[in-house]
């Protein structure tokens, strides 16, 4: 089901239903975690697009580079009049060096959890690519949602998935949505990723823990949401940021740290922290290329092209559908 964001971020208690009872189950277990899709709403959104501006966040650089260097092989192995839809648009500013080589497309549907984030940024694509059709989609992309239809048939479906947002998953939950994006494209469609590479631990956690704390706030404003939209109680400055490595999962994890011990309510519930006691809020898994190729397999995907940098620090993909 399409989850709606309402227009006022700061009147979102409607919003409890579609996500409370994860945070709920979230707290309740022994080792405690938030789902990280909450980090999206119109705060978290901007705090992210600052993150990726900082020097040691080289996931969106490289990225963009990537992009700027090889849009137009990009563009020549998706095809023309394709259906672009693109897994947790955000801004929306990778999709422009695509927009850019794309022949004919017969249509672009960014798709977000945060509303107005997405509609701001769907306008402004609008006036700087006015042939293209554009129909931007407010939900969450984990859970069934409808795409428009274009007014012209696409001769394939591709999914475009930018940033390393598929590590984000832990690998049963990568298989899931990749297996969710071949139903969506079909025989014949593709997908288009961004796959961040397993690499040297001081440069992850350099990338998570950034001196100027922006990733602290991006992570911290999980409890500022759930206090302005759950009628929660969580007093912020008994929480610190850290983010780590795990060799053994190929994965940073980010955590909320108690720095004493407290209690926090959340929808009339109570939680009791203990001195020391984190809160999971994200993985970031990292993978060679082999290691994606196999979990895509499992999806139906075929690897067709990867494109790197010279340091092997991120790679996008493209993959068919067998």
């Amino acid at each position: 089901m399409t989850t709606t964001i309402p227009q006022n971020a700061d009147t979102t208690r409607r919003e409890l239903p579609g996500y409370i009872d994860e945070v709920v189950e979230g707290l309740s277990g022994e080792a405690k975690t938030l789902p990280c899709k909450l980090f999206y709403d119109e705060r978290g959104s901007g705090l992210f697009d600052q993150i990726c501006e900082l020097d040691e966040y080289y996931v969106t650089r490289t990225e963009n580079a990537l992009m700027d260097q090889y849009a137009g092989e990009m563009a020549e192995a998706i095809g023309p009049e394709c259906l672009l839809i693109e897994y947790g648009a955000g801004s929306s500013t990778k999709i422009r060096s695509l927009l850019d080589n794309l022949k004919d497309p017969a249509a672009f549907v960014p798709i977000d959890i945060s509303g107005e984030h997405l509609v701001r940024a769907a306008d402004e694509l609008k006036v700087s690519y006015p042939t293209v059709e554009i129909n931007p989609v407010v939900a969450d992309f984990t859970a069934a949602f409808d795409v428009p239809a274009p007014l012209i048939k696409p001769a394939r479906n591709v999914v475009y998935f930018p940033g390393s947002t598929i590590g984000n998953f832990a690998p049963k939950d990568a298989s899931r949505l990749l297996k969710g994006m071949a139903q969506r494209v079909g025989p014949g469609g593709g997908l288009l990723i961004g796959v961040d590479l397993d690499k040297d631990p001081n440069v992850l956690r350099a990338a998570y823990n950034d001196r100027e704390g922006v990733t602290a706030a991006f992570n911290l404003n999980l409890l500022v949401r759930l206090n302005r939209e759950a009628g929660a109680d969580f007093n912020l400055s008994c929480f610190t940021h850290r983010a780590a490595y795990n060799p053994e999962a190929s994965r940073i994890e980010m955590r909320l740290y108690s720095d004493r011990p407290q209690t926090a309510r959340v929808a009339g519930r109570r939680f009791d922290f203990e001195m020391g006691e984190s809160i999971l809020t994200e993985y970031s898994h990292k993978y060679t290329v082999e290691s994606f190729g196999k979990i895509a397999g499992e999806a139906g995907f075929k690897t067709r092209q990867v494109w790197t940098d010279a340091d092997d620090l991120f790679s996008v993909q493209y993959l068919e559908l067998n």
